[in-house]
């Protein structure tokens, strides 16, 4: 119990002589989750050596909230933690090298591989995303869907994240420090890096290099608010075929599918020479089509690579049956049609989605987006061949779908 005001707000509070704390609101309406800035540890001492004790705690944050009162009814849970950045050389077993000449056999991920402070749960997160982005990658290969040097990329994305991530942290810990500056932190700047904080949980903090996953940035200007290399942006639009509000990002699974998003340029996308007729038409009939060469024979058509398109107008100027043939393909057991291939805009509740995400309107675009969801290439929506060449890099032809591994 408290008459601090802002206890339902992140708030970071500092005293004049004994340290900040940070307050983090909980769910449920009540609970908090307070950090209490402890005395600095001498050299070679270790935290357990001071007997600290949750009474300890208490009683700090209490002084350091002074002149508002805080009364514990109950703590959930507590800890005592040393602040320290660490960051190992690999997150596989392959030394720098050597990557040109063996292949990883052994992963590490999270904790393992990159220790921080735990403030908002930033371990477990950036953890989370370790997994995901080993996951995928070892599914992929096991499947024999990408070729083993893919797993190379484990190490070399997610060490960078996290070295990002232990810099922006060392930081984060100075500021909250009460040493941090004469005269206290700067307000702004803490604000700024709240804000970044919540950035690194959520994932959305993380822009993978170009490599032979991440496209280079020379057709970025045709979605600028869709960055090569960041999470996909979601944004809302209406599903062509039941008129039903969703959002784009949200309609795909995490099933280890690649996917195409075919932004179509300001025309009618059913006449015989549109742009997304003939792009469809590239990845139904052509030898070079990575749908054709890559998703096994007897596979729904969409298993290995999901293509879906976006339309400028209004959801009832168009008529689902005018559409290319590859955009409601039948599918499963049944052979039934996939209807959720098809987007408009949200015109009625002023949600464009082409606006909101800077997608050229005369020259629409592709967007390949990664089984992880991170934004792999924005291409023009004709370089049939860019669309190749970038999934040669590191695709296996495709086995009879009965050769498949279960």
């Amino acid at each position: 119990m408290t008459d601090f005001p802002d206890i339902r707000f992140k708030s970071l509070i500092q005293s004049a002589k004994d340290g900040s704390l940070l307050i983090i609101p909980r769910e449920g309406g009540y609970m908090v989750r307070i950090y209490v800035e402890l005395a600095k540890l001498d050299v070679g001492e270790r935290v357990a050596n001071r007997n600290i004790t949750a009474d300890d705690v208490i009683a700090k944050a209490q002084r350091v909230l002074k002149p508002h009162r805080l009364e514990v009814k109950e703590i959930a849970w507590w800890s005592v933690y040393e602040i320290g950045q660490r960051l190992t050389d690999k997150f596989d077993d392959v030394p720098e090298g050597e990557i040109e000449t063996r292949l990883p056999r052994i992963f590490i991920a999270g904790d393992a591989c990159h220790t921080h402070s735990p403030k908002a749960g930033q371990g477990m997160n950036v953890s989370m995303q370790d997994a995901f982005n080993l996951g995928w990658k070892l599914a992929a290969v096991l499947r024999r869907q990408c070729a083993l040097s893919l797993l190379h990329s484990y190490s070399a994305e997610r060490r960078a994240v996290a070295k990002e991530l232990i810099d922006f942290d060392r930081e984060w810990a100075s500021i909250l420090a009460s040493a941090a500056k004469a005269g206290g932190a700067d307000a702004a700047k803490t604000q700024d890096y709240f804000v970044q904080h919540g950035r690194f949980t959520a994932g959305t903090a993380t822009h993978y290099r170009p490599s032979m996953l991440t496209g280079a940035a020379t057709h970025q200007h045709l979605a600028r608010g869709l960055v090569i290399g960041t999470r996909f942006h979601s944004a809302p639009v209406i599903r062509l075929a039941d008129a039903k509000p969703v959002h784009l990002g949200h309609a795909a699974r995490a099933d280890g599918r690649f996917r195409i998003y075919a932004f179509s340029p300001d025309e009618n996308p059913a006449a015989s020479g549109s742009a997304i007729r003939a792009l469809c038409n590239f990845l139904a009939e052509s030898r070079k089509s990575p749908i054709r060469r890559y998703t096994p024979v007897g596979a729904d058509i969409d298993s290995v690579i999901d293509l879906r398109a976006v339309f400028q107008q209004d959801h009832r100027e168009l008529a689902i049956e005018t559409m290319p043939a590859m955009l409601l393909p039948s599918k499963g057991r049944y052979d039934l049609y996939d209807y959720e291939k098809m987007f408009c805009p949200d015109l009625k509740s002023g949600h464009d989605v082409f606006t909101m995400r800077g997608v050229d309107r005369a020259a629409g675009c592709m967007v390949v987006v990664r089984p992880d969801q991170y934004v792999a290439t924005v291409l023009p929506i004709d370089d049939f061949a860019g669309l190749a060449s970038f999934f040669d890099a590191f695709m296996l032809p495709a086995m009879p779908h009965a050769a498949q591994p279960s």
